[in-house]
């Protein structure tokens, strides 16, 4: 009798802390463990349950932001706005103070950027997102209950599209567009950067209708 194939190991979701695949990124980072060592410093994980609902997919990390603190969007002007529409819609529970510490919840939501490490003046180049990739789909194969997915600007969004399978054709980027990528409903957004919010590109009212639409979503797949 034939033995059976040993099963395939699972996609890992999350790059080691010395991870050197991009080594433009990895000099990056090194420099800065230099300069700051009490930092993070390091890919930054996702954050949140793997059995949400709801995953929100940022660029990736600011350097003073949540590669200071380990944690995305946390410590940087982004994750005020984030973070204080997830708790309005109920994606968030607790106090956010900016730090990992905060106590800070999700609830039913999943934060993972494209790029897990800081790229120079917040800029991965086309290689970097692409090296990155597998690790954006591995999250999402292990969220076995997902059913919508915030993507946050163009880079974030057409990443996303390529690791469910699909080119980003199949649904343009543009603030609120919405569309069904393998049973999964796909939400863009305008990125919550300070600059988008300063110049009015995205106002706080626009990031919640992107909001209450994935909250709608999500209840209405219960």
């Amino acid at each position: 009798m034939a033995a059976s194939a040993a099963p395939s190991p699972s996609p890992i979701s999350e790059p080691g802390p010395d991870c050197p695949l991009c080594p433009r990124l990895a000099a990056f980072r090194h420099e800065w463990r230099a300069l700051e060592p009490g930092w993070h410093n390091a890919p930054v994980p996702c954050f949140g349950p793997t059995s949400a609902r709801l995953l929100i997919v940022g660029l990736a990390p600011g350097l003073r932001g949540a590669n200071r603190t380990g944690r995305p969007f946390t410590g940087d002007f982004a994750g005020d706005l984030l973070y204080a529409t997830l708790a309005a819609f109920g994606f968030a529970e607790g106090d956010y103070r900016a730090a990992p510490d905060d106590g800070l919840v999700l609830k039913d939501a999943r934060i993972v950027n494209a790029v897990r490490c800081v790229p120079p003046q917040n800029k991965p180049t086309p290689q970097e997102i692409r090296t990155c990739r597998p690790f954006l789909a591995a999250a999402l194969a292990e969220m076995p209950n997902l059913r919508a997915i915030v993507t946050l600007g163009r880079i974030a969004h057409d990443s996303t599209l390529l690791a469910l399978g699909a080119k980003p054709s199949r649904l343009k980027f543009g603030h609120g567009a919405e569309g069904e990528i393998d049973a999964r409903r796909v939400i863009a957004s305008y990125h919550c950067s300070r600059y988008n919010t300063n110049t009015g590109v995205l106002t706080a009212p626009m990031f919640r209708a992107v909001f209450a639409a994935a909250r709608s979503y999500v209840d209405a797949s219960a």
